[in-house]
């Protein structure tokens, strides 16, 4: 057994890969928002939740703008609400222009970058990639409510194994 010590660092995972990983889950939550009847995306909720709406708006505010923040290095403004006159179109001309921001400053986030400390929004200190993280499994957790509500309307949700 080589019992050395070393400063090496194993990669598990290189940038392109986490963003394909990023991709996979944008895509998946865009077919979610899809699936929802028009009138429940923004006005159906259980159990005092938010609606599906109102938890896409917050992932709106975050990963595109926090993607273009790690990237440029300029604080971003947490901003979750915009008018979105209640239209599931527009919702969706949204996620699709917050998808390819972040295709358009995932390439300039530097590898070394990852591994920084920063604080996203002026309010959130962590590692870079612990934000990316943070990013993805804050979608899971809406995007999880989103098939609840799915579900308690009768409509099969979007295979969550096909990214």
């Amino acid at each position: 057994m080589d019992t050395r010590v070393t400063n090496k660092k194993e990669q598990v995972i290189v940038a392109e890969e986490l963003l394909a990983h990023l991709k996979g889950h944008q895509g998946l939550t865009r077919r979610t928002i899809a699936a929802f009847p028009e009138d429940k995306l923004f006005n159906y909720s259980i159990g005092g939740m938010r609606t599906f709406a109102e938890m896409i708006q917050e992932l709106l505010g975050i990963a595109a703008p926090g993607i273009k923040e790690i990237a440029t290095g300029k604080p971003a403004e947490l901003q979750e609400n915009f008018d979105h006159q209640n239209k599931k179109q527009n919702l969706l001309n949204a996620w699709d222009k917050a998808s390819a921001e972040i295709e358009e400053y995932w390439p300039q986030i530097k590898p070394e970058r990852f591994s920084e400390t920063i604080k996203s929004f002026g309010q959130y200190e962590g590692k870079v990639w612990e934000n990316i993280f943070y990013f993805i499994d804050n979608e899971i957790h809406h995007r999880g409510q989103g098939y609840v509500y799915l579900r308690s309307l009768g409509v099969e949700p979007p295979a969550f194994w096909e990214r």
